[in-house]
């Protein structure tokens, strides 16, 4: 069993598109078929500011040999910020991969459904479950206004920061998103509701 799914280990061939029956992979050129974990794959999302890269150690801390718990912004490199799509496939290849060592992956980054659902990669995993922290828009304004300024938070970017808030928070329901608002929760309070979050949907 290789470790990226996408390839063969019986001829090689690499398919755009896996061929995939439950946990099984069949190679479309030699009909070569071979069993994956399949796991659920785990996203910590909501906007910036609203404690996703804080929650990141202390959930590493807290479920480490449970899961892997990983930051999406460690991939945010030129390579792979002028396309989108294959970032965000990357990062599912990333997971599967993971995966295959037995213990399912924490993703902490902004991200919704609608990005990750139609992929490809999707196949590889069980379930994707979305978890967003989110926040009263002045609470996350001024989060955000205080940063330090090599992160380049100017008032435009705060502004779609802020409507991506209020789009989640609308559309979460529909999207099969859970919430929870950081706006009064304590890190720790926090924390404890993540951490309680993800050990109930645990395999």
């Amino acid at each position: 069993m290789g470790l990226d799914l996408r390839i063969c280990p019986s001829c090689g061939d690499r398919a755009d598109r896996p061929i995939v029956a439950g946990a099984e992979l069949s190679c479309r050129k030699c009909g070569h078929e071979w069993p994956f974990r399949k796991l659920p794959l785990f996203a910590l999302t909501g906007p910036s500011g609203a404690g996703k890269s804080t929650m990141g150690p202390l959930l590493a801390d807290r479920l480490g040999g449970d899961v892997v718990v990983l930051e999406q912004d460690v991939l945010w490199v030129d390579a792979l910020r002028d396309d989108v799509t294959a970032f965000r496939a990357v990062w599912l290849r990333m997971a599967a991969v993971l995966h295959q060592n037995g213990r399912p992956v924490v993703l902490c980054g902004t991200v919704a459904p609608p990005e990750f659902e139609p992929l490809p990669e999707r196949a590889f995993f069980s379930d994707i479950h979305y978890l967003a922290l989110v926040s009263t828009p002045e609470s996350l304004g001024r989060r955000l206004r205080a940063r330090p300024a090599w992160r380049e938070w100017d008032e435009p970017r705060i502004e779609e920061m802020l409507e991506f808030n209020d789009w989640l928070q609308k559309s979460a329901e529909e999207l099969g998103v859970d919430l929870f608002d950081t706006t009064d929760a304590s890190t720790e309070a926090t924390a404890d509701h993540v951490e309680k979050w993800i050990r109930a949907r645990l395999p």
